[in-house]
């Protein structure tokens, strides 16, 4: 027997439902907000990531999926949307598009990790990414519709919320860093070491226990912005506030990936463990330039689709109703059977959800299997029905019956 790889999973039928209640408030959400879908290639060139992500970060340093192709093409199963979703706005020229170019995916990603509750090796983002504006209330519109997708769900979650500042006031951020970390250095992990000379700021997202001690006390990047970052930052949460979205300010913030600039943001749960960021994403203003387009301003997030089916499992959230029959119609012999066929053949054409034998199960066999799918009627037709020209129904909930005519059984039980 083959098993399945370890870090992935499967999605039964008894799950899948979930999973589509989930992507349709998703929709539902990115609907409201006026974005468009797009879809990107699930492996791109390795290049995209190292240049987009950043070389100083544990997904491009430790968790990427990395290989040669049969042309010796470094090629990378995607960790994340966003790389892809500005390569395909730079590639396709929607700079030339009016502003804002609004866009939301719904992709799988994979990461070579530790599995864990809630977060796989093969996992699914629902994403939004905004181009082209770089007014605060694009910020604030991005999160409000986070938020709103989180409520959608009934899940409860706190919105934190940090600024990381622009290139020019993190120079001075980065300078403060290394002057505090430097006496700390040899009692620092190894990757820290690294981060020190070319990322001080990637040392706050360091996840050793040994090193969190000197993390808790180094200084904050709320202290070092510049004036026009801190007017920005002001703006979010004025209109944040105005909305009556609550939110905490964490300087401690700096998101996973190295392309984050200015407002960042996460919506954390504490019943999902030790892990509990459910949704992330922040201003990346400078990704577009470095990834060879012209300079676009954007901001967009990310949640977890699995980590969100955890929480709400975790909380009692509702995933709505498991689909089930409107009706299943079950014939005593060969014509009978026939007859239902063609008679379900209607319904599904008109969109009810309809169901029939294909196992030779006797009726009463049939009335089993058709309440162990949840049907909400069971219709029979045998010789005497056949011959009328009609079915007899009956309710499953309260065990009523009557006689229903062909023509008229879909108006009956979709009325």
């Amino acid at each position: 027997m083959i098993n399945i790889p370890k870090g992935t999973k499967d999605v039964l039928p008894a799950q899948s439902y979930k999973w589509s209640y989930i992507e349709g408030k998703a929709r539902e959400v990115a609907h409201a907000f006026n974005l468009l879908e797009i879809r990107t290639p699930t492996f791109e060139h390795t290049e995209l990531f190292t240049r987009g992500v950043g070389d100083t970060t544990d997904v491009v340093n430790k968790e990427m999926y990395t290989f040669e192709d049969k042309g010796g093409r470094s090629i990378t199963l995607k960790p994340e949307g966003t790389a892809g979703a500005v390569r395909l706005f730079i590639e396709n020229g929607l700079a030339s598009s009016p502003m804002p170019v609004k866009a939301f995916y719904i992709t799988p990603a994979f990461r070579y990790e530790r599995p864990q509750a809630g977060r796989l090796r093969e996992f699914h983002q629902f994403g939004i990414e905004v181009f082209g504006s770089k007014s605060y209330e694009t910020d604030a519109e991005v999160i409000i519709a986070a938020s709103s997708f989180l409520d959608k769900l009934g899940v409860k979650t706190k919105l934190e919320l940090n600024s990381i500042g622009c290139p020019i006031c993190r120079a001075e951020y980065n300078k403060a860093l290394k002057e505090y970390f430097k006496p700390h250095l040899d009692e620092m992990c190894e990757t820290c070491r690294t981060r020190f000379e070319k990322n001080p700021l990637r040392m706050l997202d360091c996840k050793e226990e040994g090193c969190k001690k000197f993390t808790a006390g180094a200084p904050k990047i709320t202290d070092y912005l510049c004036e026009e970052c801190n007017s920005h930052f002001d703006g979010v949460k004025s209109l944040l506030t105005a909305q009556g979205v609550e939110f905490t300010v964490n300087p401690r913030i700096v998101r996973g990936l190295d392309y984050y600039s200015k407002t960042v943001f996460e919506f954390v749960s504490d019943a999902i463990g030790a892990q509990g960021t459910v949704c992330g994403g922040g201003r990346y203003d400078g990704l577009v330039e470095q990834l060879g387009g012209n300079s676009v301003p954007a901001i967009g997030f990310a949640a977890g689709i699995e980590r969100l089916m955890l929480l709400m499992e975790n909380t009692g959230a509702s995933f709505g109703e498991e689909a089930k029959p409107r009706i299943y119609i079950a014939g005593m012999d060969e014509k009978s059977r026939a007859a239902a066929f063609g008679l379900a053949n209607g319904l599904r054409k008109a969109g009810c959800r309809a169901e029939i034998d294909h196992m030779n199960r006797s009726v009463k066999a049939q009335f089993k299997y058709a309440d162990k799918l949840g049907a909400e009627y069971v219709a029979v037709i045998g010789e005497s029905e056949l011959s009328n020209g009609e079915v007899n129904l009956k309710n499953m909930k309260d065990g009523t019956q009557e006689k229903v005519k062909f023509e008229n059984l879909l108006a009956r039980i979709c009325k």
